[in-house]
């Protein structure tokens, strides 16, 4: 199951806003055996939008999620750029212009829908409203091809709502039966580079997307002696398998930190 995300919004790129959505989104996806191939981010430009989505419809990711740009305002610009990217127009849909109702009714909101709030229910031609169930802008789910595309509000609250309610389960039941487990060494008197050639061996040897061996470094312990952690994953749809390959891994891994003048901490 590979997914690909578009954040669209200036200010994600400007320094205001902290892209917290992409991360969560990443998460959530990769914890249920998900793969995300990749995160773009772009400004609220229509030519932005339809380049980036049409560059990722081409790579045929089995979902494209976007975020942001589903609002009232005039860079609110989300539905017009996926349309351009697919050839088709935006059209004010009935279905979510009493989805807009519900949710101004469900806050007790009695406003008039001006043409600024019914912008919000202009959608693809051919798609389907999602309801909002947190705040006002229906998502959107379309389908282009064997891709299955979802456009979400860039409101966290939002966005994480319908994405537990549309596509995560969705997710699940693509991917089957998932397992992961996930181990940690604290190490001193190593470095990245002295244990690299460890790690792309270990990595070589076993089927793509099945471990993940990354380390992080941790500064220096008394200004001297260096500290990296080293994550092992063991990911799998065997439970005793995952355990078993990630136990052989950590008895690998230990052996040559001591090797290296290493310690485990």
């Amino acid at each position: 199951m590979i997914v690909e995300i578009l954040c669209i919004g200036t200010e994600l790129l400007s320094g205001i806003t902290l892209n917290t959505n992409a991360y969560w989104l990443c998460s959530e996806i990769t914890n249920v055996g998900g793969v995300v191939r990749r995160v773009t981010v772009v400004r609220d430009d229509l030519s932005e939008i339809s380049s980036a989505a049409r560059e990722s419809l081409a790579r045929k990711p089995n979902i494209l999620i976007t975020t942001g740009g589903l609002g009232a305002t005039y860079d609110d610009i989300t539905f017009e750029g996926l349309a351009a990217a697919l050839g088709k127009k935006v059209v004010l849909d009935s279905r979510a212009v009493e989805m807009l109702k519900k949710s101004y009714a469900r806050h007790k909101l009695h406003y008039e829908l001006t043409e600024s709030r019914l912008k919000m229910a202009c959608i693809p031609e051919g798609s389907t409203p999602i309801q909002n169930p947190v705040g006002s802008a229906p998502a959107i789910m379309e389908q282009a091809d064997s891709i299955s595309i979802f456009c979400l509000p860039g409101v966290p609250s939002e966005m994480k709502t319908i994405f537990k309610e549309h596509i995560l389960q969705r997710i699940k039941k693509s991917v089957g039966k998932f397992v992961a487990e996930e181990l940690n060494y604290n190490t001193r008197g190593l470095t990245e580079a002295m244990i690299a050639p460890v790690l792309i061996e270990i990595v070589k040897s076993h089927p793509k997307n099945m471990i993940y061996l990354k380390t992080h470094p941790r500064g220096y312990y008394r200004k001297k002696t260096p500290q990296i952690k080293i994550q092992m994953i063991s990911r799998g749809d065997n439970e005793k398998e995952v355990k078993n390959r990630l136990a052989a891994i950590s008895k690998v891994i230990e052996k040559e930190i001591v090797k290296r003048g290493g310690i485990i901490c």
